[in-house]
């Protein structure tokens, strides 16, 4: 056992030099790459973030803008419909406006040609009331001397 110690003490004494440059290589490790990679890392990652951050507010922007174009689109649409709506309203308001002056202006005329009629045929009732008047005495005259003749 006192041989395995001692050779355990004469490895550990010749890798003392190995173990030395093993730990001065993890401090210059830890100095010279390690710290500067951990530092361009989180550099690299804040960059990263903050672009990304940025994208989602740029991505963010865009949205609203589309939903407010989108709202205006609607809006705007909204008004050439009730605009539509107006006129259409409008033009069957002037069509019925049109239809009731062209029904007056046909009643005006029927009760005017009505009107016209009736004064032609009261006329015509006391043209011919004048004429069976005439005709009736005509008759009597034809009639009587006949009659008076014919009975001397």
């Amino acid at each position: 056992m006192q041989a395995i110690l001692g050779q355990l003490g004469d490895l550990f004494l010749s890798s003392t030099p190995t173990l030395i440059l093993f730990i001065l290589l993890v401090i210059c490790y830890q100095v010279l790459v390690h710290g500067p990679l951990s530092k361009a890392l989180k550099e690299r990652r804040a960059r990263t973030t903050g672009a990304i951050e940025e994208a989602d507010k740029a991505v963010a922007a865009a949205a609203q803008r589309a939903a407010d174009y989108e709202s205006k689109l609607r809006h705007a649409r909204a008004e050439v419909f009730r605009l539509r709506e107006q006129r259409l309203k409008q033009w069957a308001q002037e069509r019925e406006t049109a239809v009731e002056a062209a029904r007056n202006a046909a009643v005006q005329r029927v009760l005017e040609a009505r009107l016209s009629i009736d004064a032609e045929a009261d006329q015509a009732r006391s043209s011919i009331a004048a004429s069976v008047d005439q005709l009736a005495d005509q008759v009597l005259h034809a009639v009587m001397p006949a009659a008076a003749g014919g009975s001397r």
